[in-house]
């Protein structure tokens, strides 16, 4: 399967978890002009869904079908975090004490696991979950401080 043949199948699989006519008013594109981003015709070879368009889709869907595409083509791997957090982040500031607060957790799961000697799968488990939770929160560090610098 080509790039593009791949890139078109996810676009289709994004607009068909949001549902048509939910993709047509979050976007405000018609359903013709949806089609077309995912049609596998000659005509619409190279006609793709433009990126502002396929984030307000990937906000309202269940997985980001595209973005994953994207990663994959390019040999990525990504992280996806069903969890949405109640609170979202208010600053550099308060990253950094909450960054400190899951580093504090991690070292203390790690303390446990190793005092047998060894990791267990378990104990792997809740190592990666707070080492997943220390990467989005370094994440939303990053945007935070990409915003204040502009």
């Amino acid at each position: 399967m080509s790039a593009s043949s791949y890139l078109k199948k996810h676009t289709e699989a994004l607009v068909k978890d949001v549902g048509i006519e939910a993709a047509c008013e979050l976007t405000g594109k018609s359903k013709a002009t949806l089609g077309r981003y995912y049609s596998d015709s000659d005509e619409h070879d190279d006609r793709f869904m433009p990126i502002d368009v396929v984030a307000q889709l990937e906000a309202a869907a269940r997985f980001p079908h595209v973005t994953s595409a994207l990663a994959e083509l390019k040999g990525i791997t990504l992280s996806y975090d069903a969890e949405r957090r109640n609170a979202s982040s208010k600053g550099v500031n308060q990253d950094v004490v909450v960054l400190a607060q899951r580093f504090a957790m991690l070292m203390s799961e790690y303390h446990m696991a190793i005092s047998d000697g060894r990791i267990s799968v378990n104990e792997a488990k809740r190592m990666l979950r707070e080492t997943l939770a220390i990467q989005q929160i370094l994440l939303d560090m990053k945007l935070n401080l990409e915003v204040e610098v502009s």
